[in-house]
């Protein structure tokens, strides 16, 4: 459960849908594996941890306002699924409880250290309706692709974190976890459509940074 070689490599996200490994099997095998963890196998929690490392590195490392906070919260979260397996219950899908691991783990953080932040990350309110929001729902991978361009890779890193942590937040969780709106929305404890246009609003706004570099 070493992160060394994660904080100088961040996985970059999938290119395109075909890079994505199928939902629904990946399911069934993080339950499989971890329910095998619970009963005393070492091994499936390797390959558990192989199979989720890398998203859930990339997604700490790009949603933490510091980066010094990124090792310790994967090691947490990880540490935290450790101490919780008694307590695990396949009722939802384990990638869905990890990265909710991972998310309060970073809420707390956020409270402790920078509580102005947190207004960003767990608005009171819906954002209001915007001209985006009547729009055809752009798919989120156009500006994921360019994050593999050596060019572009800079910019739009910088444009990330340019982002309301909100936005940024289901943008990784859609292109990092490979999650689907409903499973954000739920993730988050905010309704599907509102999800939807932070997405809108972060793959509009990751678009328009693009198109000034290229």
């Amino acid at each position: 459960m070493d992160s060394e070689g994660y904080s100088q490599t961040i996985p970059v996200m999938p290119r395109d849908n075909a890079a994505r490994p199928a939902a629904a099997p990946l399911l069934a095998e993080d339950a499989r594996l971890m329910l095998a963890y619970v009963a005393g196998d070492a091994a499936a929690f390797e390959r558990l941890y192989a199979l989720h490392r890398g998203g859930l590195y990339g997604f700490l490392h790009r949603q933490c306002p510091r980066p010094t906070w990124v090792d310790d919260l994967f090691q947490e979260t990880w540490l935290a699924v450790v101490r919780a397996r008694a307590d695990y219950q396949p009722s939802a899908a384990f990638r869905t409880w990890l990265y909710g691991i991972a998310r309060n783990k970073l809420i707390d953080r956020l409270r402790l250290h920078e509580p102005a932040l947190l207004a960003d990350l767990l608005p009171e309110g819906e954002e209001d309706e915007d001209p985006l929001d009547r729009q055809p729902a752009e798919p989120a991978q156009d500006p994921a692709r360019q994050l593999a361009n050596r060019q572009l890779g800079q910019a739009l890193e910088q444009a990330l974190r340019a982002l309301p942590a909100a936005q940024r937040e289901v943008f990784l969780l859609r292109e990092q976890a490979d999650m689907g709106l409903d499973e954000i929305a739920a993730l988050t404890g905010v309704p599907a459509e509102t999800a939807k246009s932070r997405l809108r609003y972060a793959v509009a706004k990751l678009k328009a940074v693009l198109a000034g570099v290229a």
